[in-house]
């Protein structure tokens, strides 16, 4: 390994202190590979990490469709809500009108014990 500065005591870098310059070499290449292992179980969390982040993704984007398509399906079940009440009403109406018909006298006399009644418990 070619060092072009110098690292410590000028005095003692170089080919001036060889047992210095190695210790000084393996603490470098000690160094070097502390980095390497940290960076690669740093790589790996990384990693796991960002499936991690995929997974949440896309399974808020499965729950998200899925809301939609309930949404989807109670907006066109309520759509008919007015539409099946308009025929109900005029089913109920119908009817009456034909009951009416059929017996006037009695429709009247019906009329007249349910409003007593509800006036006498409107005084209640």
């Amino acid at each position: 390994m070619d060092r072009t500065t110098t690292i410590g005591n000028p005095a003692l870098s170089g080919n001036a202190n060889p047992a210095y310059q190695a210790k000084l070499d393996g603490a470098a290449q000690s160094a070097h590979q502390t980095v390497d292992a940290v960076a690669g179980k740093a790589t790996g969390q990384v990693d796991r990490m960002s499936g991690t982040a995929h997974r949440a993704v896309n399974g808020a984007t499965d729950a998200v469709t899925s809301a939609a398509a309930a949404v989807t399906s109670a907006a066109d079940w309520a759509s008919g809500i007015p539409m099946q009440a308009k025929e109900m009403q005029t089913k109920v109406t119908e009817a009456a009108c034909s009951s009416i018909r059929a017996r006037p006298l009695t429709t009247v006399a019906d009329a007249l014990v349910v409003g007593y009644l509800v006036g006498r418990l409107a005084r209640w």
